[in-house]
């Protein structure tokens, strides 16, 4: 059989063989049977999903291939192909390869028999390091198109149209195309994409709802006063779902359903105790970075603090997220140089690396950009250029991940650790003034009531004018497909915390002393106070770094 024939042969079964995969399957043609049989299974929905040497190596160790974003798989063997980045594959591979990796663990790890006969590994240095990226946005840089906007929602549209499917109370659900095949006061089910909404003279709230298939309108009316106060939630360009009684070309809904939380959600606990910082908004180089703050807060993770309960947690801190904004940046608003002590933007980043580095090496410091760092503006923002960024990149413990991305971390050969979900915020002063009930909440005091608010849309942005954004018709990067245990947000400059579902909502504070924007418009900062989540107990302990002790 010739290379191309084989290529052809799995690109029937949806896969992309590479070059050195074929030199492996020609060594073992025995093996392309085997290989046929276990990716079968594994077509990742359908999507084309690469074979290499690496595959091929678990394949004949008779390992069981999980699931995996198989796209972003694919992307950073690409870059490792071009020479660049081999962090991303590698992590890869380690999630591939995971009973192997346990097996390695445990020979590190060794097992300590206390007296009483229980098992521990808390003692051991190695446990619990353990930093996985899950999904980080990356994508080079295109020409984009009017088309791209309509594929890209709907890519949207199918992937959250299943976690709306898997509703038991949704019964009847038929595509708005088919509404001409119903009869007038039949109950149907729609799920749609929200184009329009306004409210009518007498009060009534009016919907277009569109599918793949068509367009129609809904009518909510505010005689039915709960479900009219929950139209209040709905938002532009979300997917949700409406029942109700068909009407001549429009629907009178009767119930509305957001794509939502699962309700039996795991409250995971680490076996060990252990602690995740979260910081954010460092802000290096403006003339309001409060650089005291900020060396207590490094300080107390050297163990250099006097008092003994944040001396211990201190040093049971494995982990910590930097959801963005580490450098004031330049340029980022009309005037901003006067703000500025350090005007250079590589300058920025070689100071804060400065700080950065006395962050003892055992902590794994996961970092995603913010608007003011040094790379796109648009979501999905992509990790810190490596050209203005380097000394952040050169840091030994350090992971530099997009805005918005996925870190499972803390797993073990006993604990599938905990998935993080990072994200700056860039569209939640949107939300914080168009919601009616964030709006009167308060939601600048509390950012987290955004955070729940958009988990129940499973969408971090879907409002098109929200944020700024990068149109892709392959994915929507914003969509919360995979509920974590953790989910982290910054530019706010408020810390807070709650416990929603199971899931630990964070908001970071900062490292900036009020500015003038905040002063405008009524913000009161609140920096210097720094998150920490324990993740034996999942209880959140926020400490103040402002006061000497």
């Amino acid at each position: 059989m010739s290379d191309s024939q084989k290529i052809s042969a799995f690109l029937e079964k949806g896969f992309l063989v590479s070059p050195d995969a074929l030199t492996t399957i020609e060594e073992d043609p025995e093996g392309s049977v085997v290989l046929y049989n276990q990716l079968n299974e594994k077509k990742s929905q359908g999507k084309l999903v690469i074979v290499n040497k690496d595959i091929l190596s678990l394949i004949n160790k008779n390992k069981e291939i999980i699931d995996i974003n198989w796209k972003e798989f694919e992307r950073s063997k690409a870059l490792v192909e071009k020479g660049k980045d081999k962090r991303i594959y590698n992590t890869f591979l380690d999630l591939l390869n995971y009973e192997e990796q346990k097996e390695k663990l445990n020979k590190i790890l060794g097992e300590v028999q206390k007296p009483d006969g229980i098992t521990t590994i808390e003692s051991t240095p190695q446990i619990g390091s353990s930093v996985i990226v899950l999904q980080s946005h990356n994508k080079k840089p295109k020409k984009r198109e009017v088309g791209d906007f309509v594929k890209h929602l709907k890519v949207r549209y199918d992937k959250i149209k299943p976690i709306l499917t898997n509703h038991q109370t949704l019964q009847n659900i038929i595509s708005i195309g088919k509404i001409p095949l119903k009869k007038e006061k039949e109950e149907v089910t729609l799920i749609g994409l929200v184009r329009d909404k306004l409210i009518t003279k007498n009060g009534n709230t009016f919907l277009t709802l569109e599918d793949p298939t068509g367009e129609i309108k809904v009518l909510i009316s505010k005689n039915n006063k709960s479900l009219w106060e929950t139209s209040k939630e709905i938002v532009l360009d979300e997917v949700l779902a409406i029942s109700g009684v068909l009407g001549k070309g429009i629907v009178f809904a009767n119930n509305i359903t957001f794509p939502g939380l699962p309700l039996n959600k795991e409250l995971k606990k680490s076996p060990d105790e252990v602690y995740i910082a979260f910081i954010s908004d460092i802000h290096v180089g403006s003339r309001s970075f409060l650089a005291k703050p900020f060396l207590n807060f490094i300080n107390w993770l050297n163990g250099d603090i006097s008092n003994k309960e944040l001396k211990e947690i201190g040093k049971k801190v494995k982990y910590i997220f930097i959801a963005g904004d580490l450098v004031a940046g330049v340029g980022v608003y009309p005037g901003q140089e006067t703000d500025l002590i350090i005007p250079d933007i590589k300058k920025q980043y070689e100071e804060l690396a400065k700080y950065l580095i006395k962050i003892p090496e055992k902590i794994k410091m996961i970092i995603a950009p913010g608007n003011h760092d040094a790379t796109r503006l648009s979501d999905p923002q992509p990790p810190l250029d490596k050209n203005f960024a380097k000394p952040i990149w050169d840091l030994p413990n350090a992971t530099l991940v997009s805005s918005p991305s996925l870190i499972n971390v803390h797993a073990s050969e006993t604990f599938p650790g905990f998935d993080v979900l990072l994200y700056h915020g860039n569209s939640y002063h949107y939300y914080k003034t168009e919601v009616e009930r964030l709006r009167l909440s308060k939601a600048h005091e509390n950012p987290t009531l955004v955070t729940e608010f958009l988990l129940q849309k499973r969408h971090i942005a879907p409002t098109h004018e929200s944020t700024v954004r990068i149109p892709d018709d392959e994915e929507d990067a914003l969509v919360i497909e995979k509920v974590p245990d953790v989910f982290v947000t910054g530019d706010h400059h408020r810390s807070a915390t709650s416990l929603v579902n199971n899931i630990n909502l964070i908001a970071c504070s900062c490292f900036q002393k009020k500015t003038d924007y905040e002063e405008k418009r009524g913000y009161e900062p609140d920096p210097g106070r720094v998150p920490v989540l324990n993740l034996k107990t999942r209880e959140v302990k926020i400490i103040d770094f402002n006061q000497d002790e």
